[in-house]
């Protein structure tokens, strides 16, 4: 499996616990069990990263995983001492994603300590009453005011279920509300969800043009899933892409130092006969991972995200994309080109002339494309461009 990467910094992911003290609503680690890495695995796996590093990289990020990756704390010393220990060829930062429920005050001392070197991204998915009905009654566990002390330019990281959408407006809102600047992603949860049914579709468009509003007159905020750069669509010829780095530009490391694509595809997410199809794949080969239809078809295809591990989740194989995502992309395009729109009426000089040019046409044909189909209950300025 080629793992060779052509970015600045490598990316690599330690899994160190498969256990999880929590039960979110839209876990697609079906796998779980209470399997730990050890300190020598871990030794081994960070000697390996930093052998392998070329020497042409600038540096390499090293995450921590899990499960819920801080019931290793003690693990998660030992290696940061071990990896500090030691002259470095390359620049490294150290992370973790956690739910942010376990951290006691010899935790937060440490990291406070440490917070140059090793950043914590917060999960977070909204007020109160959606985070605690997607992640097990958790809310009242996380001290906001750590992360926000200690990291304040780190986005959250939040991923919306059924329950959200109806309340997706309300609660992007109190997340920047509460001082995070940056929200990551925004991701529909994986797994097996019609996300194209007409219901979806009815509850997101009012919280979009909401949102579109917000964001209007809020240039200093960010939410990853709007800042997409809708200009590219405007490429004579669209080139094969993959939209994630699994199997090329990241490395993730499972509790016994086996090496696997990425976080998703690994024993806690699929059964051992998928998991045996899915590793005789070579995922750097856009062949093996590029829905043709798609590439050739989609006016969007340059702006929409697809998640190689979610198309076998749902179809059995890496190329087909999950097609029930197909409907809310085009609306979030079509939510996108609008805030575009407003934005380059509000100040025109947001752009260069060339970005703005390809900007205004991609929103032209954005709108001719899929307005129609949602005009019934997504209301947008129909101002010519």
């Amino acid at each position: 499996m080629d793992f060779n990467t052509h970015t600045p910094w490598l990316s690599t992911r330690l899994c160190l616990t498969h256990s999880c003290n929590l039960n979110c609503v839209y876990c697609f680690q079906k796998h779980r069990n209470s399997a730990t890495m050890t300190l020598d695995t871990a030794k081994s796996v960070v000697d390996w990263i930093f052998d392998y590093i070329p020497n042409d990289k600038g540096g390499v990020e090293i995450g921590f995983f899990g499960g819920e990756p801080l019931l290793k704390f003690d693990l998660i010393k030992e290696v940061f001492t071990y990896i500090c220990s030691k002259k470095r060829k390359v620049e490294y930062v150290l992370f973790a994603t956690t739910n942010g429920t376990l951290l006691t005050e010899e935790m937060k001392s440490w990291f406070a300590v440490h917070k140059k070197r090793f950043k914590l991204i917060l999960s977070l998915d909204g007020t109160r009453e959606t985070h605690d009905h997607n992640r097990s009654g958790s809310f009242d566990k996380i001290d906001l005011g750590f992360f926000l002390q200690n990291w304040p330019a780190k986005r959250v990281k939040m991923t919306l279920s059924e329950y959200s959408l109806p309340r997706l407006a309300e609660d992007v809102k109190f997340i920047h509300s509460c001082g995070f600047k940056n929200i990551g992603g925004a991701n529909l949860a994986m797994g097996n969800f019609d996300w194209g049914d007409d219901k979806y579709i009815k509850l997101l468009a009012p919280q979009f043009k909401e949102l579109v509003d917000y964001y209007l007159n809020n240039d200093e905020l960010k939410i990853q899933m709007f800042d997409r750069d809708i200009a590219l669509c405007e490429l004579k010829e669209q080139k094969k892409r993959k939209w994630c780095g699994a199997g090329k530009n990241i490395i993730f490391f499972d509790i016994d130092g086996k090496r696997y694509p990425c976080p998703f595809f690994t024993p806690m997410t699929f059964s051992k006969d998928d998991f045996s199809n899915i590793m005789k794949m070579d995922f750097a080969d856009c062949e093996n991972v590029v829905d043709e239809y798609c590439l050739k078809n989609c006016y969007i295809y340059p702006i929409c995200p697809a998640c190689i591990a979610e198309n076998y989740l749902n179809n059995k194989t890496l190329k087909v994309r999950n097609k029930s995502r197909c409907k809310i992309q085009k609306l979030l395009a079509l939510t996108i080109a609008d805030l575009q729109a407003k934005r380059i009426e509000k100040n025109p000089k947001i752009f260069n002339n060339n970005t703005l040019y390809h900007t205004i046409e991609a929103i032209k044909k954005i709108r001719e494309l899929y307005l129609s189909e949602f005009e019934e209950y997504f209301k947008i300025d129909s101002t010519n461009y």
